[in-house]
């Protein structure tokens, strides 16, 4: 059994919450770069060539890329053979989320009750955090901030086992089509098909921090993301909203198997800071 500080995992996670605020993945950075240069109009070029300029200024400052720091959520792979000593792990990741927040002068905007009172929790915490139990004695944290411009435009669909794939493609280009500007675009776009109705949104939040150089490992789903970002560049919403090719900059689809009488699918929606870092201890 290999132990694992409690002060290891919140130093990694204060990290974590620092960097992916301020350091985009390098692929995503690649992806924008490209799609700059398919833009051919003045305007829409003009945009993604400010965005990459902006992702410079905020590395050379070392200031977030984003105002909108997000919600911190949080993914884990726990070995099995892996205990944590000095406290509870979630108790490690929050603190390590308030840690990095705190002393890298992120934004905080957890508010602690969603409707009564909503005061601000003043620390960014509670993140939240999804824990899967995997063999092994590593422990992989990979923080994804998840900022609300994108996250309200986000929806779920309870649909049937009648629906095809051209009602899946349709649906799906329906949430960018009504999300419109606000979500910030180019937009990166997880899918969640299968599970049920909280896994499929899990899947959709899995599917959107995978890096947008890997496609999925099944051909059938990796031509259908293919499918879905071409019809979704086909709206014109292009970079921020003023037009041109360039409305999405991937497609990640992520599926389960789900009950004989239904195929939830869910949509969710990141801008162009499609943001997450990731470590293992």
């Amino acid at each position: 059994m290999r132990e694992i500080e409690f002060s290891k995992i919140e130093e990694v996670v204060a990290k974590l919450s620092i960097d992916a605020n301020k350091n985009l993945p390098c692929s995503l950075c690649d992806c924008i770069k490209a799609s700059s240069e398919n833009e051919k109009e003045g305007l829409p070029r003009e945009i993604m060539e400010d965005l990459l300029s902006n992702i410079d200024a905020a590395k050379e400052l070392d200031v977030p890329i984003c105002q909108d720091t997000g919600m911190a959520v949080v993914f884990v792979e726990l070995g099995q053979d892996v205990h944590i000593t000095g406290g509870l792990l979630k108790d490690a990741i929050n603190s390590g989320v308030a840690k990095g927040y705190t002393e890298g002068l992120l934004r905080k905007s957890v508010v602690s009750d969603p409707l009564k009172s909503r005061i601000n929790t003043g620390d960014n915490t509670p993140a939240i955090i999804h824990i899967d139990i995997v063999p092994g004695d590593k422990l992989k944290i990979d923080v994804c901030p998840k900022g609300f411009g994108s996250e309200n435009m986000s929806q779920l669909s309870m649909k049937t086992p009648a629906a095809s794939v051209d009602d899946i493609v349709e649906y799906v280009v329906s949430v960018v089509r009504d999300a419109g500007s606000n979500p910030c675009p180019p937009m990166v776009i997880g899918v969640g098909l299968g599970g049920d109705f909280e896994q499929c949104a899990l899947l959709a939040k899995r599917a959107l921090c995978r890096d947008v150089a890997v496609r999925n490992a099944d051909p059938f789903y990796a031509s259908l993301e293919q499918t879905i970002l071409e019809r979704v560049n086909a709206l014109q919403i292009g970079p921020q909203g003023f037009g041109g090719n360039t409305t999405a900059l991937a497609v990640n689809i992520e599926t389960a198997p789900t009950h004989i009488a239904g195929l939830p699918v869910a949509v969710n929606i990141g801008c162009h800071v499609t943001r997450h870092a990731t470590e293992t201890i």
